[in-house]
């Protein structure tokens, strides 16, 4: 019979000391991986939606502009020399350092046009970049091509139009050949061209009001990508539109944090409750421990024992505590985020990581009822018998 044997046989005999190690082990595990799982889960699913959040950076003639407005009346403005941006320029993004991680650019043109008698402020687009700028559109009819065009909701009602309906614009009788749903944002008010038709219309060939850019993912630089941008459009203004999404992250790390620390606690009582119950059954066994002692074990040799039963009980503990970690993630991601279809993928490296965190934690709690076990002194241990 060797150390190992001896050790499963003192576990059999004490299978309640034994469960409540595993359980104390298990619980602090469990938290751990829950709790790193959790934030692993929703910081993908916040990365997932920036990357489909559409525009994040947005590139605006640089100009000197003094805007007269308060609580959303506005009074208008005065500008000095705005310098409207060239469509050409745009090529200049193709060769910034972190050009790859750019999914779309927009290139939009603005301008009041008459409609029917109305002043309605049109917009030149580009569909293809729109469909990833603006992944919330959803549109009645089809695209407007070279000669048509889209309504916004808002301009729809307004202006009475259906799908087949004819719009005068600055004297270019046009068909409106798709509406869009409301998005409660101000593309309901707008009327929507060709970006090429709308520059036409307008009588500015070449030149663009404004870009969209879609830049903004989990590994993206996003602010030395606002920088490399304005180094390649020196005479335009950029911005980077990031400031829900980094207060998302921010609240999330706090919460990583806060629930890390609070990990560590019960990971700690965790240990303690090995540490008691260890201390606890080291001296239930003095008189088993004086016998072996008696029968010729070294220290060394009752201190493996207490060891592998600490080891045994350590190993099955951080792999039921992941699998318990990543049930309590799957259930808290359901029903702290709403996400319905979260997708919870078994992590290999995790659950390792756990096995070895309850074999760390259990044997560093087996020390000193290990060395005070091989510090019996035999003859009292055997004359208490």
């Amino acid at each position: 019979m060797n150390l190992t044997d001896i050790s499963l046989k003192n576990l059999m005999r004490r299978k309640a000391k034994a469960g409540f190690i595993m359980t104390g082990l298990v619980v602090g595990v469990a938290a751990m991986v829950a709790v790193i799982g959790f934030v692993r889960t929703m910081t993908a699913e916040i990365s997932h939606k920036m990357e489909r959040y559409g525009a994040n950076i947005l590139v605006l003639p640089k100009t000197e502009d003094l805007q007269l407005s308060y609580g959303g009346l506005n009074l208008g403005g005065v500008s000095f020399d705005v310098e409207p941006i060239r469509q050409e320029d745009l090529l200049r993004l193709r060769t910034i350092k972190n050009a790859a991680n750019i999914a779309a650019t927009g290139p939009t043109l603005l301008g009041v046009v008459e409609a029917n008698g109305r002043r309605v402020l049109l917009a030149g687009i580009d569909l293809e970049s729109v469909r990833i700028l603006k992944p919330w559109w959803r549109l009645n009819g089809g695209p407007p091509g070279a000669d048509g065009l889209l309504a916004g909701a808002e301009t729809a009602r307004i202006l009475n139009l259906a799908i087949g309906s004819e719009v005068t614009v600055n004297g270019r009788r046009m068909p409106v050949v798709g509406i869009l749903e409301a998005t409660g944002s101000q593309d309901d008010s707008l009327l929507f061209a060709e970006l090429t038709t709308a520059q036409d219309i307008l009588g500015r060939q070449g030149q663009i009001s404004m870009v969209e850019v879609a830049a903004l993912c989990n590994a993206c630089p996003i602010d030395e990508m606002v920088s490399q941008i304005a180094g390649a459009l020196p005479d335009a203004k950029v911005m980077a539109i990031q400031q829900v999404v980094k207060g998302r992250m921010a609240t999330l790390h706090r919460f990583s944090t806060f629930s890390l620390g609070m990990s560590i606690v019960v990971i700690l009582v965790g240990s303690l409750v090995v540490l008691t119950t260890m201390m606890s059954s080291v001296r239930e066994r003095r008189e088993e421990i004086g016998i072996f002692r008696a029968m010729g074990f070294r220290r060394s040799h009752v201190m493996g024992i207490i060891f592998s039963e600490a080891a045994i009980l350590s190993g099955p503990a951080g792999l039921i505590g992941y699998l318990a970690g990543t049930a309590a993630t799957y259930a808290g991601v359901r029903l702290f985020s709403g996400l319905d279809h979260a997708s919870i993928a078994l992590d290999p490296a995790l659950c390792g990581a756990a096995v070895l965190l309850a074999m760390v934690v259990g044997l560093s709690a087996s020390v000193y009822p290990a060395v005070m076990a091989a510090r019996l002194d035999p003859n009292t241990a055997l004359r208490s018998l």
